[in-house]
């Protein structure tokens, strides 16, 4: 386990230099110039060179990339070009809503999602089952906007039982920040429950087609141990990847979200960086996106020993 653990950080190393590279030049290479949004429309060519020289922007793309990279090594994300606040403390400011919106969506897709695919299987060709598959179209068809405007009118604006939009800190008060979280989660959450529910359901009708689930079914079983005692758990490992994927994929998600609910997260905050052309904060959110990727796969990987006894590194 150990010399697995060794040899899976020493290739994340390689990979989160290639993202890197990639991130840089993805940003460097796009049209538009920097210097002359923040110089304005009015702004005169010296204005604007002047500014391209403070930002370096006029040195070879190899040298921009080793500054950089040597930079972010240091822990030194940079300023943003356009607020000129550490972007680590831009960052940290809108950490709390993202992270807040994250976990609840997940908790909300792994209780439903595993609970609906565990019922399907159980119950395989029943009314369950059926509509476990129209709801995993709908959740896989209709995007998070879609569904993020129709719960706004229907429980917003129709019945007034949920706020509009906004997010209120959980310092001020645990019941008004898990209800402004309400709606986004939801509408976030749904495509993942579908997910979810549908590779639960397809892992235990196989457990559930083994000799030895028969056998305990002869021996007198109850239909609670079979599920969760013997199905859920060999079936654990399809399980766990698809969550730690999901998770993983959240955070694209979680930028329309936050966009469509007005909640003042990272999702927010890069999009408000791509409009003003803020290279540090894209490169720095997008970097710390990748990292927090590779980490959750290494600790799904390394989770599955847990669940499989029988699975050695």
């Amino acid at each position: 386990m150990v010399t697995y653990t060794l040899r899976r950080m020493v290739s994340t190393i390689a990979v989160m230099a290639m993202v890197g590279i990639f991130i840089f030049l993805l940003l460097r290479l796009t049209p538009g110039d920097p210097a002359a949004i923040i110089a304005g429309d009015t702004a005169t060519p010296e204005v604007i060179a002047g500014i391209r020289e403070q930002l370096r922007l006029n040195e070879p793309l190899p040298v921009q990339l080793v500054h950089w990279a040597l930079s972010i090594l240091r822990g030194d994300f940079g300023t943003s070009i356009f607020t000129g606040q550490p972007v680590l403390q831009l960052i940290s400011q809108r950490l709390e809503p993202t992270l807040s919106l994250s976990i609840l969506t997940m908790i909300l897709a792994v209780t439903v999602g595993v609970s609906f695919g565990i019922l399907a299987a159980w119950r395989t060709g029943g009314l369950v089952d059926r509509l476990l598959a129209a709801f995993s179209a709908l959740g896989y068809s209709v995007p998070v906007f879609v569904v993020g405007f129709f719960l706004i009118y229907l429980f917003a604006i129709r019945t007034h039982w949920l706020p509009v939009q906004g997010y209120r800190p959980i310092d001020g008060g645990l019941g008004s920040w898990f209800v402004h979280l309400i709606l986004p989660s939801v509408a976030l959450g749904l495509g993942y429950i579908a997910f979810i529910a549908r590779v639960t359901r397809a892992s235990m009708l196989e457990v559930l087609s083994e000799d030895y689930m028969r056998t305990a079914a002869a021996k007198g079983a109850s239909s609670y141990a079979m599920l969760f005692h013997h199905a859920l758990k060999n079936a654990g490992v399809p399980i766990l990847t698809v969550i730690g994927i999901s998770f993983a994929y959240l955070i694209g998600g979680v930028v329309l979200t936050e966009t469509v609910f007005n909640i003042p997260g990272i999702g927010r905050l890069v999009v408000d960086a791509i409009n003003n052309r803020d290279y540090p904060i894209i490169q720095s959110v997008l970097i710390l996106t990748s990292g927090l990727y590779v980490v959750i796969n290494l600790t799904v990987d390394l989770a599955y020993t847990l669940i499989d006894p029988r699975i050695r590194y």
